[in-house]
């Protein structure tokens, strides 16, 4: 069975980084309150927790969860890495690679794309400006996640602060591999930012702060999900 198939788009991705309100029993419970929107709405919410919380999750939700790294290793002498045939046993479909807190230079990121096409499992590569998310794209992702890295965590939205650079690098990305689904993170904090970056070419988010940090979780997503139905 493809992976793919157990997510859609638009989708709603949150990273749970190692924010306190995202780590153990609080990040299953978040795990739970994403899997009550993704339920009530009829939209893909995906989370990526820290690895030692993948397989509580995985095993007590019904929503895809990803890993927020993994290396291009195989079985054998590699202590202290991420093995992605450990974090598929655990219950992850994919993981995302690249984020701009856990960088890789190219040739780790070509070879960690292969991995997960191995594995079948989906990969989701972060891009801090369009020249690297063309570049990214070639080495055909599933998806790529379009972040500047001076909005990240400021709660200023991508679709407000730059507006052009999610039009281009979609424009860019599409022309270099038009299966590659495009996700637009960095400051994502209501759900207009949803709608503006869904309105900008993009088919989902990847947010973090705005919603593992929020007072209510479960109401500022599913504000977000009720933005993605109105799109």
């Amino acid at each position: 069975m493809n992976t793919l198939t157990k997510i859609r788009t638009p989708i709603i991705l949150i990273n749970f980084k190692t924010y306190q309100e995202g780590t153990g029993k609080k990040a299953l419970e978040l795990a739970k309150k994403a899997e009550n929107v993704s339920l009530e709405t009829d939209v893909c919410v995906a989370v990526a927790p820290q690895f030692t919380d993948i397989s509580p999750i995985a095993h007590s939700t019904s929503i895809p969860v990803f890993a927020q790294h993994i290396d291009p290793i195989k079985y054998g002498s590699f202590t202290g890495h991420i093995l992605a045939e450990s974090i598929k046993e655990a219950g992850a479909i994919g993981t995302l690679i690249n984020h701009s807190e856990r960088q890789l230079k190219l040739a780790d990121i070509d070879a960690t794309i292969k991995k997960t096409k191995e594995l079948n499992l989906i990969s989701i590569v972060c891009a801090n400006n369009p020249s690297v998310s063309a570049a990214i794209a070639a080495l055909e992702p599933n998806m790529t996640a379009v972040e500047p890295p001076e909005l990240i965590g400021t709660g200023i939205p991508v679709s407000k602060a730059k507006p052009e650079v999610v039009t281009n690098t979609v424009k860019l990305i599409k022309q270099i591999n038009p299966k590659v689904v495009v996700l637009c993170g960095a400051g994502i904090t209501t759900g207009k930012d949803v709608a503006a970056a869904l309105k900008l070419g993009t088919e989902g988010v990847l947010v973090a702060s705005g919603i593992v940090k929020a007072k209510d979780p479960y109401k500022v997503l599913l504000k977000f999900a009720e933005n993605i139905h109105t799109h």
